[in-house]
């Protein structure tokens, strides 16, 4: 379980959020509203450790952050705005790599992840000759390949057509269907189906 309480993050003279409470618990999914700059990317790398809070502290688990760092980050698959793609690899090449630089067994093959995400088609075409949404595709590829707890997502629909925002809203929740957590920002509406969601909505402190 993630349990936040009483973040606080500042950038200059701004105030993005003040005193946020946030819990995410198996089997959930948050998704996080607000307008440009009102801190939501702001807040998912605060609650992956990669930038500084000015008060309130992350629990994993009922434990502090600073002493279950290395389970969380085990537990934790973060996905920023970029894909975090090679451009010069293919798509097969690409999740390749991915699954030799993870810790965690594979769940699926590549070629099951490929066809997951409609890509089999162009699992050996080199990433700059595609498009930003296949691109994207191949990145979200990854949560098959090696699935871990607690998804936190930033903007994962950019640049995603109708086909691959449908694809992605099902891996989000067939992923907490089977207990797992996920953390999401979009300014898009999504469908999850029957999966209940909880909003948490930022407005500038």
């Amino acid at each position: 379980m993630l349990d936040a309480q009483g973040l606080t993050c500042t950038r200059g003279e701004r105030t993005l959020f003040d005193g946020l409470d946030l819990s995410l618990a198996p089997g959930e999914l948050v998704q996080v509203e607000g307008a440009n700059g009102s801190g939501k990317t702001s807040l998912l790398r605060a609650l992956c450790g990669l930038v500084p809070l000015d008060a309130g502290r992350v629990l994993w688990n009922g434990v502090d952050m600073d002493e279950a760092r290395i389970d969380f980050l085990a537990a934790l698959t973060y996905l920023g705005h970029a894909p975090a793609v090679k451009q010069d690899l293919t798509a097969r090449e690409n999740l390749r790599v991915a699954g030799a630089l993870s810790d965690i067994p594979a769940a699926m093959r590549v070629e099951q992840a490929l066809e997951r995400l409609a890509l089999s088609d162009l699992a050996d075409a080199q990433l700059r000759t595609l498009s930003a949404g296949q691109r994207r595709r191949v990145g979200l590829a990854r949560l098959l390949l090696h699935p871990t707890p607690l998804w936190i997502l930033d903007e994962p629909f950019t640049a995603l057509d109708v086909t691959g925002k449908r694809i992605l809203e099902g891996l989000v929740g067939d992923h907490c269907r089977a207990s797992g957590m996920a953390l999401v920002t979009t300014h898009q509406p999504a469908d999850f189906g029957d999966l209940p969601v909880r909003t948490l909505h930022l407005r500038q402190a």
